[in-house]
């Protein structure tokens, strides 16, 4: 800043040095330069033994920043301005990611900044819908193997053995008399309570056996089926589950303090749309299924917690409107075998196996999650669908008029 007054100037002071610097062109001349950021006086003493004072006040020079950003955001209504270190920025962004932009932008001009930048909301902001199904596939096979003897009354012995685990057939009374156990068997029938046994009788020594051996296989089921909707670049949630209560044990020096936070578990889903140009869906998903395990335990203060089995993935894709796209492979594998026998004949060497029998559960389960987001259009006042239009009533039949036109015939 160039100073220039009538008389000559016999002595310049410069209150805050660090700020702001003077040299003396001419006699009646100063140039003021600035150092930093800030504010000083400047004090002029003329040879008229007048003094002046200026104030002066040093800001950041935001020009190149006003440059930058009209050139790298066009269209964009964002004023900047200065005070001393500070960078103020207002007016009205399009987006969240301009504001960003606009940001670090001006960083390496000031650390302080203050943004009053507004986001325009567009009058029909766009929606991204999204419909997500998860199901969990059980491909597992459950196997169960039983052996069964019986007796009909063979050497007046009546009776059976089994491993209690499949029932076996039973001697059901037909009527007649008789206190042995041969005439009690002549006058039975043999009574099977599964279907599915295989049987085995042999007459002539009035012995017989059942084999149970069953295998069965489960198919898809269904865990949650949610359509959710959000506004173009703003994210939702989806639980369908519970929270599970657990102490957190804090504190020193043998003063532990016990405070409750809830974990959530079930089935659960993060997602946030963003609508590019050409109708693309920028797409982060983060589904997760989980379930609480009582067969691994904590005991915390007395308390008795389960684990909880969490079962998650996280992406980010691009779609276009309507596409979908599934996350597989997420498996959960377990083997559970119970064994039952008939005691002291249950541990024979090899005749032992007739007197065993096994199930064993084999859980093989795969989460699958289809994802397809669906861009919605809200309606505008402009677009509203019309009213439908109401029913006219049926005027009065005294009302018509039930004259021959003129020109018309009758028969």
């Amino acid at each position: 800043m160039v100073i220039r007054t009538e008389p000559r100037l016999r002595r310049v002071l410069v209150g805050n040095p660090a700020v702001v610097t003077t040299a003396t062109t001419a006699p009646n001349e100063v140039v003021v330069t600035a150092l930093a950021t800030g504010s000083s006086s400047v004090v002029l003493w003329q040879e008229d033994n007048r003094s002046r004072i200026i104030e002066v006040y040093a800001d950041v020079d935001v020009s190149l920043l006003r440059d930058a950003i009209a050139r790298g955001l066009p269209g964009e209504n964002i004023q900047t301005e200065a005070e001393e270190n500070k960078i103020i920025l207002s007016g009205t962004a399009s987006s969240p990611a301009v504001v960003e932009q606009i940001g670090k932008m001006a960083a390496p001009f000031s650390k302080e900044l203050v943004s009053t930048i507004q986001i325009a909301l567009p009058h029909a902001r766009q929606q991204v819908l999204l419909k997500v199904i998860f199901a969990e596939i059980d491909r597992a096979k459950l196997t169960e193997i039983g052996f069964n003897l019986f007796s009909t009354g063979g050497g007046n012995t009546l009776g059976s053995t089994s491993t209690q685990q499949f029932s076996p057939p039973s001697l059901v009374s037909s009527g007649g008399s008789g206190s042995s156990g041969e005439a009690a068997a002549n006058n039975s029938t043999i009574g099977l309570s599964n279907l599915l046994n295989i049987f085995i009788f042999r007459s002539d020594i009035n012995l017989g056996a059942t084999i149970q051996a069953l295998q069965q296989q489960n198919v898809m089921q269904i865990l949650a089926e949610p359509n959710l909707l959000a506004a173009n670049g703003e994210s939702a949630s989806f639980l369908a589950g519970g929270e599970l209560p657990y102490p957190v044990v804090s504190g020193v020096a043998g003063q532990a303090t016990v405070s409750v936070q809830f974990k959530p578990f079930g089935v659960k889903l993060d997602f946030t749309g963003t609508i590019e140009s050409d109708n693309i869906i920028r797409l982060k998903v983060f589904p997760e299924v989980s379930l609480l395990d009582f067969t691994n335990t904590v005991t915390i203060s007395g308390f008795v917690l389960p684990s909880i089995d969490t079962r998650h993935a996280e992406t980010v894709v691009e779609l276009k409107n309507g596409q979908s796209f599934g996350i597989a492979g997420l498996l959960d594998r377990r083997v559970i075998a119970q064994y039952s026998k008939v005691p002291i004949l249950g541990d024979l060497p090899i005749l032992g196996e007739l007197f065993r029998s096994k199930s064993v559960n084999k859980t093989n389960q795969e989460l699958l999650v289809i994802v397809t987001p669906t861009i919605v259009d809200p309606e505008t006042p402009a677009r509203a669908p019309e009213v439908p239009n109401m029913p006219i009533p049926l005027m009065n039949p005294k009302n018509f008029d039930t004259q021959t036109p003129h020109g018309a015939g009758s028969n």
